[in-house]
């Protein structure tokens, strides 16, 4: 089977996307873990399938790199909007389906692109001072300081394979403040099983605990080993979160064909 594709990153995550809209592409959970393989395939942090909705402009198709179809992608997300937008599906604001429900996302003056995310009802704030929430992935989130020189793999293992989260897995993600609306984060994803230079869904947990107790808007920008993002939202009451928006770039690397 031949197979085009193109390889985007949103701030170092990359990603493999294939034009589905056809409905001709049918692959194993095997030859997706093959194709994100880095040493013998492509090489991404996941694998993305454009395909046809019929109540939206697309569908979203997400699988990690073990081959398993995964939760919503934030980085991803926007990447397959700019994947639309230069295979033709040209528009000022899109709808699309992801696995956790519509999404709208748009592109700013810049061209980077706003992506909005599932409103947040509920945070788990932890006597460890952590916190656990989801936004369209689970996520575990904790401050750490000198965060450069954290072992975020070991670490980060060690949460995702507790005896509390082995069975589902959860994202980890590490967090230093930098000023008062600026953090740095570094994750550690399951479904790749180490760390990445930018999780979108993890920004954005990141961002989310990280605001102040009052209520109100917020923008808070984040930087990753990828990139930079800034996450906006209005916070309700304690913990709901609503309107946020995951801003950042979607970068077109490479196409090409390979056969499986």
């Amino acid at each position: 089977m031949n197979i085009s594709f193109s390889k985007y990153h949103g701030t170092g995550n990359d990603f493999i996307i294939i034009d589905n809209r056809l409905n001709t592409i049918q692959l194993t959970t095997e030859q997706i873990n093959f194709l994100c393989n880095r040493k013998f395939g492509i090489g991404a942090d996941g694998l993305m399938l454009l395909q046809n909705s019929n109540t939206n402009d697309f569908e979203m198709k997400y699988y990690n790199a073990d081959g398993k179809e995964g939760s919503m992608c934030g980085n991803g997300g926007r990447c397959i909007v700019q994947f639309a937008h230069d295979n033709g599906l040209i528009k000022d604001n899109y709808l699309f389906l992801a696995v956790d429900g519509v999404h709208e996302a748009s592109f700013n003056k810049d061209k980077t692109i706003r992506l909005k995310m599932q409103d947040v009802t509920f945070v788990e704030h932890r006597a460890d001072g952590s916190f656990v929430l989801d936004t369209g992935s689970p996520h575990f989130v904790k401050q750490i300081k000198q965060l450069n020189e954290f072992n975020v793999v070991q670490e980060g293992k060690n949460i995702r394979y507790s005896n509390e989260f082995k069975q589902n897995g959860i994202n980890v993600n590490f967090v230093q403040p930098i000023t008062n609306d600026t953090i740095q984060v570094r994750t550690y994803e399951r479904g790749v099983e180490d760390e990445t230079l930018s999780c979108g869904t993890g920004v954005t947990a990141s961002a989310l605990v990280f605001a102040a107790n009052e209520n109100g808007l917020y923008k808070i920008f984040i930087n990753t080993l990828g990139g930079n993002l800034s996450v906006e939202f209005f916070k309700e009451n304690n913990h709901t979160y609503k309107n946020i928006w995951l801003c950042g770039s979607a970068t077109f690397i490479f196409t090409g064909c390979i056969t499986i």
